[in-house]
């Protein structure tokens, strides 16, 4: 059995990109990507350093055989899956120019995975800030929450910097992708 490592290592939801150019980084230090376990840790197996490109995709054709095959066809090999995103990876060797080492082709493309992680990822993590997370707040301050317990204040207090930070940074970030990309077409 081959020796594997463990990396704890957070990325948002809005750093995929980030995530890729990390994991290349590890393949190039002889780490190579055989899952990750939410929230944040990444196992990889020790082998030899080589230069792989490694692509995130978070889609809901994900389970298409066709659209597997297709990427499969192109030289990419599913090494993953983790809460919604599949890990593909290419060795860079095996391209003739840097746009193989692209896992969308175009513009809209990329375009559509960003509005459905805005769409899958942003929009329910509001709905729990504005269901659950605010009004339980705005309870533990009044003293209406369990008895006024401090613990539900600073729970729910972290809760709401945890979210608005998220909100700032992931939705920021995922907006101005957005942007950007529809500004392109």
């Amino acid at each position: 059995m081959a020796e594997t490592a463990t990396i704890i290592k957070v990325f948002t939801i809005a750093d995929f990109k980030e995530e890729e150019v990390w994991l290349r980084e590890r393949s190039s230090e002889g780490l190579h990507f055989l899952r990750m376990i939410v929230p944040c840790f990444y196992i990889f197996e020790k082998g030899e350093p080589r230069d792989v490109i490694y692509r995130l995709d978070y889609t809901s054709h994900a389970e298409d055989r066709d659209y597997q095959t297709m990427l499969s066809e192109f030289g990419w090999e599913n090494c993953g899956r983790c809460a919604g995103w599949i890990y593909w990876r290419r060795s860079a060797d095996e391209l003739a120019s840097e746009a193989e080492g692209e896992l969308f082709s175009d513009d809209e493309s990329r375009l559509n995975l960003v509005k459905n992680v805005l769409l899958t990822r942003m929009l329910p993590l509001l709905l729990i800030f504005f269901c659950c997370v605010l009004p339980n707040l705005v309870r533990a301050i009044d003293g209406e929450l369990f008895g006024a317990s401090g613990f539900f204040l600073w729970f729910f207090g972290i809760m709401f910097v945890l979210y608005v930070y998220l909100f700032i940074h992931c939705g920021g970030k995922l907006l101005r992708m957005k942007k950007e990309l529809e500004g392109k077409e």
